[in-house]
């Protein structure tokens, strides 16, 4: 068995396996909020403006979320994939999604070429695949940021929620609670509320620029807090007693994820294991006995084996993933 033949093996299991675990964890993220989401949606729509002086004309630009539109049959099945320049905007990184888009396209370029230019025995095959793997790199890279992004902000809202409703007790206005955070609060949170502050100062009433805010992070405690302001301009009540009660719920969710994660913790380590384990395992029967694994890639039968055990592999990656994934 040669080397690129087996690099190659190995660098299309792993893109394969990449790509599964992906698709399901932006999947379930997606499907566990759905519901409610469309429950705050209806609820958002219903709101009227009238009492804040607002015209008709302009009703329905304050609406939490607009309403779902009718789309074709594949807009059906991806109901809330956002736009690239958005998922891009999301990760706040320094680069615009064209480049994003022009640095995975020559990455593939440079790694479809490479085996002919160094003259590597399966050219062809080793070019597809690393064309395809170093193309999926830039995409990968905003993902993770997105996600560690996101991630951090959601750590960081309860804190924020309390410091603006310790604002509006000492009586500052909502805006000035914003200015708040983003004085006090360290990014992404202080960037996002610093941006409504902006907006609003700018003359972009507040409820419009909370819902930008929404549209920006899809966050769901952050739509829960949305929808408290925008129902507390309109009917009244004590937003501060509001916002610590929303606080108060995101800390305990935080305490009860983090008992699950301990919970969890020897079943995601179990996953890691089990699917590292055949891989190392072939890589050592390769240095010990070469000639004792040939058969899976020589013999028709071999080969259809490893395909079947890599399918196998998947899909318990993805089972144990919905096991020790558990929503809350």
């Amino acid at each position: 068995m040669t080397a690129p033949l087996i690099l190659l093996v190995a660098c299309v299991t792993v893109f394969v396996m990449g790509m599964a675990f992906l698709a399901t964890d932006v999947f379930n993220r997606r499907r566990g909020v759905r519901s409610l989401d469309r429950r705050i949606d209806r609820l958002a729509s219903n709101i009227s403006t009238d009492d804040a002086g607002f015209g008709d004309e302009q009703n329905d630009g304050f609406d939490l979320m607009p309403p779902e539109e009718q789309g074709n049959f594949i807009s059906s099945l991806f109901p809330e994939v956002p736009s690239f320049a958005r998922y891009v905007e999301q990760a706040d990184i320094p680069y615009k999604a064209p480049q994003i888009i022009g640095a995975s396209c020559g990455l593939a370029a440079a790694g479809f070429f490479a085996p002919t230019l160094l003259r590597m025995s399966y050219a062809a095959a080793m070019g597809g695949a690393l064309a395809v793997i170093l193309g999926v790199v830039p995409f990968l890279y905003v993902w993770w940021k997105r996600r560690s992004r996101l991630k951090k902000f959601e750590g960081q809202l309860g804190e924020a929620l309390e410091l603006v409703a310790r604002a509006l007790r000492a009586g500052h206005s909502l805006a000035s609670g914003m200015h708040v955070v983003q004085e006090e609060m360290p990014l992404p949170i202080s960037k996002e509320f610093g941006r409504v502050y902006e907006e609003q100062n700018l003359g972009i009433p507040i409820e419009l620029a909370l819902r930008n805010l929404a549209e920006r992070i899809p966050n769901l405690d952050l739509k829960f807090f949305v929808t408290a302001v925008v129902i507390q301009r309109q009917t009244g009540g004590d937003l501060a007693e509001i916002l610590d009660k929303i606080g108060y719920l995101i800390r305990e969710r935080f305490k009860i994820m983090g008992m699950v994660q301990a919970l969890t913790g020897e079943g995601r380590l179990s996953g890691v294991v089990l699917i590292a384990l055949p891989f190392a395992l072939l890589l050592m029967m390769m240095q010990i006995s070469p000639g004792y694994v040939d058969d899976l890639w020589l013999h028709p039968l071999g080969r259809k084996m490893s395909i079947g055990a890599i399918v196998l592999m998947i899909l318990g990656a993805w089972w144990i993933n919905k096991i020790v994934n558990i929503k809350i």
